[in-house]
């Protein structure tokens, strides 16, 4: 069992940045394939980026450029930085680890507005 809590979501301002947080209730060393997923409005839950142990990384064409998804097992720490963030963006964001199974954070809202 994979427990996972975002944090650091909010309301920004277009072009501004935020990064978000997953803390994971494990050692992610063992956890293979971690990500975020995002889920506009009204919307499918789409992937957003994705980081394997071995440091593959995968992102949606419509973050590529603007987010870094990166991760520390140190810390069992997920983490997505975005910036130049746009309206489009705007969605709840979800932690997501594959260890056996799916599992998902609770997620948390961000807000792209002026």
């Amino acid at each position: 069992q994979v427990q996972l809590v975002e944090s650091g979501g909010g309301l920004v301002q277009p072009g501004g940045s935020l990064r978000l947080s997953c803390a994971a209730s494990i050692s992610i060393s063992s956890i293979n394939t971690m990500g975020w997923y995002r889920q506009p409005p009204g919307k499918q839950r789409d992937l957003v980026a994705t980081v394997s142990g071995g440091g593959n990384i995968v992102y949606a064409d419509s973050v590529k450029g603007r987010f870094t998804i990166s991760r520390d097992n140190a810390k069992n720490m997920l983490y997505l930085q975005m910036n130049s963030l746009k309206p489009g963006d705007t969605a709840v964001y979800y932690c997501w680890a594959l260890r056996r199974a799916s599992y998902w954070g609770q997620g948390t809202q961000v807000t792209v507005s002026s």
